[in-house]
């Protein structure tokens, strides 16, 4: 029997076993509702995987969660952070400020912090409005789908490689480098538990995001990268998952082959999209025409935008894969089966 999502409010601080605890700390506005957060016992003071969002609600969360399970946030010995996303990332600095804690992160995400933390509101702005008149928007489209960037997360002090081991003394956590949702994202394997913290690169009833920003960017293929990644986690074996969304499952492999299956057949479905079209079709074209958890219209603005980016990434593999080709049009970016 398959488990579902339950609400924040029927989450509650958790003994996992085998010296880890799961904290649920909230996503305020978010539809994901919450972040698990992990906090792994050593004889030198717990680590955490992951940290939440940088809220007030969410601080005191993540406080009092720990307080729960018999820990003081200010005995945290470090935050591993499996990647930059402000629902993993955003309280790691308030976490080092009352703690010392260092912060943990992979050197890809790492850069990209940094990259996020020279760019100021204004360039930001500019670079989305550009990114989706390129995609084909409109520009309505475009003043409406542009949003405020949630605020940048803390720099780590530490950056992590494949395969290192996180600074845990008597335990034995080490880094699996696993991109696609994000170029750095990590997942974490508690070797001596035989378990794995899978951040959002695996989750039991849902998919990451994966996207392509800018949209029509030709040096990356995020998607490609993450079906190798979820190919790489499912040769570790059928370890058990403590996942940073929803729930904690078994056999992180099994469904490491659905969530590649299931990419496989939205590649399919997409390739059949465009040679349904009889025509070139921009990115923004593309997105609307795809199938999503509602209809395009009905989409909000910020959704919109993240569809086009994970239109846009399954549209690149494609490319990659000589499937499709971009047309040589002035203007947006178009795509077209090759004849």
């Amino acid at each position: 029997m398959r488990s579902r999502r339950r609400p924040y409010s029927e989450q509650r601080p958790t003994d996992v076993g085998g010296g880890v605890w799961s904290v649920p700390v909230p996503i305020p506005g978010n539809p994901l509702g919450y972040t698990l957060v992990y906090a792994v016992e050593s004889p030198a003071g717990p680590v955490l995987v992951d940290a939440g969002w940088n809220h007030p609600e969410a601080w005191l969360a993540l406080r009092d969660g720990l307080a729960a399970v018999g820990m003081d946030v200010r005995e945290v010995r470090g935050v591993v952070v499996t990647h930059f996303h402000p629902d993993h990332a955003g309280l790691a600095g308030r976490v080092r400020e009352e703690s010392g804690a260092w912060i943990a992160m992979h050197e890809a995400d790492v850069a990209l912090v940094k990259l996020i933390r020279d760019v100021d509101e204004g360039a930001h702005r500019a670079f989305q409005a550009d990114m989706l008149r390129r995609a084909g928007a409109t520009g309505g489209e475009v003043a409406e789908v542009t949003a405020e960037r949630p605020q940048p997360p803390a720099l780590p002090d530490r950056t992590l490689g494949d395969g290192d081991l996180v600074d845990l003394p008597g335990r034995a956590l080490r880094t699996v480098w696993t991109p696609g949702h994000t170029p750095g994202h990590i997942c974490l394997h508690l070797e001596d538990t035989g378990r794995l913290f899978t951040g959002d690169h695996v989750l039991p009833g849902i998919t990451p995001h994966i996207g392509v920003y800018p949209y029509d960017r030709t040096d990356v293929d995020p998607l490609s990268d993450f079906l190798d990644s979820l190919a790489k986690v499912a040769g570790l074996g059928s370890l058990e998952a403590l996942p940073a969304h929803e729930w904690i499952f078994q056999d992180t492999a099994a469904r490491a082959v659905e969530i590649r299956t299931h990419h496989e057949e939205k590649l399919l479905r997409l390739a059949a999209l465009l040679a349904e079209a009889g025509e070139p079709l921009t990115i923004w074209e593309t997105a609307g025409r795809m199938t999503w958890n509602r209809p395009w219209e009905e989409l909000p603005a910020m959704l919109r935008g993240m569809a086009a980016g994970e239109a846009a990434a399954h549209l690149r593999t494609l490319e990659v894969r000589g499937v499709i080709r971009r047309t040589a049009e002035v203007g947006p970016v178009r795509y077209a089966l090759h004849s």
